[in-house]
């Protein structure tokens, strides 16, 4: 670096400079405002582009299978068509019927749990000092369900869950399939001359993890919702299909759907007696517990190298974004920043991965 370089290094805040330091804020919350504005529209194209990053890999077997590319995305579109009529065709009648029945016999349940908490606080007194009285925790329960009530109908009424919206991302899904390599050069020509390797690795990587989570994730969800739902109907909790369902879908929502899966499970066990509900709470622990300690690590295996820290803080980011469907996207986000931050900036500096991992636990462990 030469002397000139140097001093300007040093020299003060000239009225350009700040000039061009206040310009540059108040452009970065324009841009922020407009994203807040159209959260709606940005949360739906990023679930398609998802979607299409998991899908892309079929069209392009496809392909190799001297099928056009559009013909093979028409297909691929009937083939999901097919799949869903067929799931509402014979499932969603006796979902709905066991939905109907958990909502008649909610008072029920309800009351049961009532009388059990009674019971306990009549035996053990200082239980009864602890926890508060049933109206107060029937109060603070209709206030939470409202709550969730509310928040499930901005995430499923909304732009995204209307008729219109979900017309509009199927065809949305059906150009960026037929033709994504516009897209991908538009991406690409992004980025300087110096990162269209790193962008070209990025985008690599990136489908290539999403393919492998969408599979892992739902190869966990059937096992996991097929072992609930089997394992409760043995011991007499129902409704059994309705919680396998939940617990299935409870997969694409990391660290919060294992827990939000058994809320209702075992409050319904509950209203059964205390014996139905430790079977049911053995039933949620040994299920998960195989899926945590056997399944992640078999069917993911060490593709999505991700830290459950990192996992969480996106979920909780993608939720207070977007709302409940924002949480579909806590995976690829942070996959997303993850993949970036070791292709243009871990990777130009090339650091000692084992002597930072020898660091970090000398630090971890209390040594010098």
């Amino acid at each position: 670096m030469n002397e000139p370089d140097q001093e300007n290094q040093h020299a003060p805040l000239s009225y350009h400079g700040a000039l061009r330091i206040v310009w540059l804020v108040f452009l970065l919350m324009v841009i922020w405002l407009i994203l807040r504005a159209l959260q709606p529209v940005i949360l739906l194209f990023a679930l398609v582009f998802l979607l299409a990053m998991v899908l892309n890999p079929i069209v392009a077997w496809l392909q190799k299978h001297h099928i056009p590319r559009f013909v093979s995305v028409i297909l691929l579109m009937l083939a999901l068509v097919a799949v869903t009529t067929t799931i509402v065709v014979y499932a969603i009648p006796p979902l709905t019927r066991q939905t109907q029945e958990l909502v008649r016999s909610a008072p029920s349940v309800w009351q049961s749990i009532r009388l059990r908490i009674e019971s306990l606080t009549q035996n053990y007194p200082e239980v009864r000092e602890a926890l508060p009285r049933t109206d107060e925790i029937a109060g603070k329960a209709g206030v939470a369900a409202g709550t969730l009530g509310n928040f499930l109908l901005r995430s499923t009424i909304g732009f995204v869950g209307g008729v219109a919206s979900f017309v509009f991302a199927i065809l949305l899904l059906v150009f960026v399939l037929g033709n994504p390599r516009p897209l991908v050069a538009a991406y690409l020509a992004l980025a300087p001359d110096r990162y269209r390797e790193q962008a070209h690795r990025t985008l690599a990587r990136l489908m290539r993890q999403m393919t492998a989570w969408a599979r892992g994730v739902a190869i966990n969800g059937v096992i996991t919702g097929l072992s609930i739902g089997v394992l409760l109907w043995l011991i007499g909790v129902q409704p059994a299909l309705m919680f396998g369902v939940f617990a299935f879908l409870g997969e694409f929502l990391p660290n919060i759907g294992a827990f939000l899966v058994s809320i209702p499970i075992l409050l319904v066990a509950l209203s059964l007696g205390a014996t139905k509900f430790w079977l049911a709470l053995a039933v949620i622990v040994l299920v998960y517990q195989i899926e945590l300690n056997v399944l992640v690590p078999g069917v993911l295996g060490k593709e999505m190298r991700l830290h459950p820290v990192n996992i969480l803080f996106f979920t909780l980011a993608t939720a207070t974004m977007f709302g409940l469907l924002g949480v579909f996207l806590a995976v690829p986000a942070a996959a997303l920043v993850q993949i970036m931050i070791d292709e243009f900036y871990l990777q130009p500096r090339k650091p000692d991965y084992a002597a930072l991992d020898r660091e970090a636990a000398a630090l971890v462990e209390g040594k010098k």
